[in-house]
């Protein structure tokens, strides 16, 4: 099994790690040793070459290949954007008023949103707080009263 190498910085690793790249994360005590039992000491005297290098010799992260790039799914945007606001597929459907059915078949790939329902989709994903407003106001309160 090949492996696909790139060039990488401090902070792509720091940014996978979840920690900051200057090591100034929570210290469990004075040493440097971090959450998780990260040396930052030791990390920020290390180069990128070698921070890479350590990365690359890890066997529970190994870089991604082209045969699991193939074999591997990417999410419907919607699953995405549920996962982002942290709701489950309930609470995401009832909250914006998409029958359960229809949002589990566009999270499993069984169907896809139409163009209005993609158009919503982004609406909900760039200002879910606007979606739930008008939602809630009542049809009378939406329409002119000039009438």
């Amino acid at each position: 099994m090949s492996r696909t190498t790139t060039s990488a910085k401090r902070s792509d690793v720091a940014s996978v790690t979840g920690q900051p790249a200057d090591g100034t994360g929570r210290r469990s005590h004075k040493r440097g040793i971090g959450l998780g039992g990260m040396d930052w000491g030791a990390f920020r005297t290390m180069t990128d070459e070698e921070v890479v290098a350590r990365a690359l010799k890890d066997p529970d992260n190994l870089p991604i290949t082209e045969e699991d790039r193939k074999r591997m799914k990417p999410r419907p945007r919607v699953y995405i954007t549920r996962r982002a606001l942290r709701m489950t597929q309930e609470q995401f459907a009832e909250a914006f008023r998409i029958p359960i059915g229809t949002l589990r078949d566009w999270e499993q790939g069984r169907t896809e949103p139409d163009q209005a329902n993609r158009a919503y989709l982004k609406v909900i994903a760039v200002d879910p707080e606007f979606v739930r407003r008008a939602l809630a106001l009542r049809p009378a309160e939406t329409m002119d009263t000039d009438q």
